[in-house]
């Protein structure tokens, strides 16, 4: 089946990923620190698992924490660590009961062996559960996720078990980040910036890009909603024409 007909085979993304964007300038409208938002971010966490869960989407992946903000002040890094490690523990029960596995995408290396420990107890825990696969980034870049794709592909040619003359699209493809999941359908952004700022630049090839100005801390089922239909009402072309795709999803149709 061809990515135009998977897409006409479902009204629904069957993969979405969020850049969850605005925490910190909710929390400094609030009066609050920055980390404050950070924290009030899990709740949104939660809700839109929930509901990516309720309406049968397969993948979620949400940007967490990025390869470029180890650059963002020490206090608000330490505290995203400080909060990164409290979720874990306190929400893998939960995603397990609600048979969600857990995975999380990017170089893990920088992070405490505390927290990659945990991050393997909770990956291990959750990996058989098929409700919902959550991606969290952490730690990602989509350069960096290209570039180990690359590492990959040339380790192989470097053994001469690979002609590099004959590298696919599809070759590398095998080695991004969530290769064995869903195509990336949509890109929601909240907080207002209209870009992708190095996220899931090899996936997002042909995903359909939302942006809304809400404040992740205060995105709910309603925006998740208008994101969702927004979509919807999208003409997926994958590089052929409107009349193209009108053909294809008559057959469909008609069997």
């Amino acid at each position: 089946m061809t990515e135009v007909q998977q897409a006409l085979e479902h009204a629904l993304p069957q993969h979405v990923a969020i850049i969850m964007d605005g925490n910190g300038r909710w929390a400094e409208r609030q009066g609050k620190p920055r980390v404050w938002g950070h924290k009030k971010g899990v709740d949104a966490v939660r809700r839109a698992v929930s509901f990516c869960r309720k309406l049968g989407i397969r993948s979620l992946t949400l940007f967490a924490f990025s390869s470029e903000n180890w650059r963002r002040p020490e206090d608000e890094v330490s505290g995203l660590m400080q909060l990164f490690l409290l979720v874990l523990q306190q929400e893998v029960k939960s995603l397990h009961k609600n048979n969600v596995r857990l995975n999380i995408i990017g170089d893990l290396s920088p992070f405490s062996e505390k927290l990659q420990q945990h991050i393997k107890e909770a990956q291990q825990l959750t990996a058989d559960n098929t409700a919902l696969t959550l991606n969290v980034a952490a730690n990602y870049g989509g350069r960096w996720d290209m570039v180990n794709a690359a590492k990959h592909l040339a380790r192989q040619v470097a053994s001469q078990e690979l002609d590099p003359e004959q590298i696919t699209e599809q070759q590398l493809g095998q080695y991004v980040q969530m290769a064995d999941q869903p195509e990336l359908d949509l890109l929601i952004r909240t907080g207002g910036d209209i870009r992708i700022s190095n996220f899931l630049l090899w996936q997002a090839a042909y995903a359909e890009l939302w942006f809304t100005e809400t404040l992740w801390p205060d995105f709910d089922e309603q925006v998740f909603s208008e994101a969702l239909a927004t979509f919807a009402d999208r003409e997926r072309r994958f590089g052929c024409t409107g009349a193209q795709i009108r053909e294809l999803a008559m057959r469909s149709t008609q069997g």
